[in-house]
């Protein structure tokens, strides 16, 4: 196995582990969609300085805004698992290396492996693992 290999068998356990630190830490905006039910169907009991109870749309914009992101921190975290398992078949090079820039803004796990991926992926050896075509130079 030469180096290529073994780079790429590498970033495809980091992306397994990665991604499910991803899954759970995606799971952080449950908390707001908790919340916004509360105030939806208990608002009673959250009240501001002047005892008024919160407003049902302020329910439903927190819940709205939990379920978004929950739904899209999952969806991407899906994405950096199929992405290794990619990686280890050596299929779908561009879905990797746009999923490694997309990774680099989560931060700090997702950075450190968006950049290495996008190193190793962009080196003319490692495309030609993939069956990509180079491009001549005239």
């Amino acid at each position: 196995m030469n180096e290529d290999e073994s780079h790429l068998n590498s970033l495809a356990i980091a992306h397994y582990a990665v991604g499910g630190f991803m899954v759970l830490f995606a799971c952080l905006p449950l908390i707001h969609m908790f919340i916004g039910l509360a105030v939806i169907f208990g608002g009673e009991g959250m009240v501001d300085d002047q005892g008024q109870p919160a407003p049902e749309w302020f329910g439903w914009l927190f819940f709205s805004i939990g379920l978004a992101g929950f739904l899209i921190g999952q969806a991407i975290s899906i994405c950096v698992i199929v992405s290794g398992r990619f990686l280890r078949r050596r299929k779908n090079y561009w879905f990797s290396f746009v999923l490694a820039c997309i990774a680099c803004a989560f931060m700090p796990f997702g950075t450190v492996l968006g950049i290495f991926t996008i190193i190793v992926l962009s080196r003319e050896s490692v495309k030609e693992i993939y069956g990509l075509r180079l491009r001549t130079v005239k």
